[in-house]
């Protein structure tokens, strides 16, 4: 993989992990709830259920390669069509967010819970699936291509998931804010749109 390739998988796996979701909600109430701290296990369990996926799609993605390079190009075609239409959705979303969410002070439930959530997430499996391929080359052995992405995945996801824990932490009534939310979501929105389309053009 190029460091121009990497750069790209990079941004964007920034901009998933900063798109509101379940995972976001999830680190954002262990936060305000408990501090970033004590949130800790949640969002290791969050990074477990993403790991957890993206194994899944990796090995399926990786026969599908030594089975057919067209199958898996047309696969590469849809992906880029799901970043553009997720992008419309995210400028679309009224950012509707409830933080007022009991948690579990348990390490072990709150890790088992949050786990759960990231596993048994049907989106995170049909992002994943659309952005993989977009980065990985059929003429290229996969294993060490599949380990940098979910390295790079899943390093840039506690990130992202421990700064959100932090900030609702610290700044609640900005997490409550609809407006901000919305700003968010269509910058978010229109940098995934922008991402499917050149990824649409990008050569290994």
């Amino acid at each position: 993989m190029t460091l121009s390739i990497w750069l790209t998988l990079l941004g964007a796996a920034t901009l998933i992990s900063l798109s509101p979701g379940a995972g976001a909600v999830t680190a954002m109430s262990y936060g305000l709830s408990q501090g970033l701290g004590r949130a800790q296990p949640a969002i290791l369990g969050l990074i477990g259920g993403y790991g957890i996926q993206i194994i899944v799609v990796g090995i399926g993605l990786g026969s599908l390669v030594a089975a057919s390079v067209t199958l898996f190009s047309a696969i590469k075609w849809l992906g880029v069509a799901y970043l553009v239409w997720l992008g419309i959705q995210q400028w679309r979303d009224r950012a509707e967010l409830d933080l007022n969410q009991g948690r579990p002070s348990d390490w072990r439930r709150a890790f088992g819970q949050s786990l759960l959530i990231n596993i048994t997430n049907p989106k995170g499996l049909v992002f994943l699936l659309a952005l993989i391929p977009q980065f990985l080359d059929p003429a290229q052995p996969q294993l060490p291509q599949l380990l940098i992405i979910g390295t790079t995945l899943v390093t840039v996801d506690w990130c992202v998931m421990t700064g959100y824990s932090l900030l609702a932490s610290r700044l609640r009534h900005l997490m409550q804010d609809a407006k901000a939310r919305r700003t968010q979501n269509r910058i978010t929105g229109s940098a995934l749109i922008g991402a499917g389309l050149v990824l649409s053009g990008a050569q290994h």
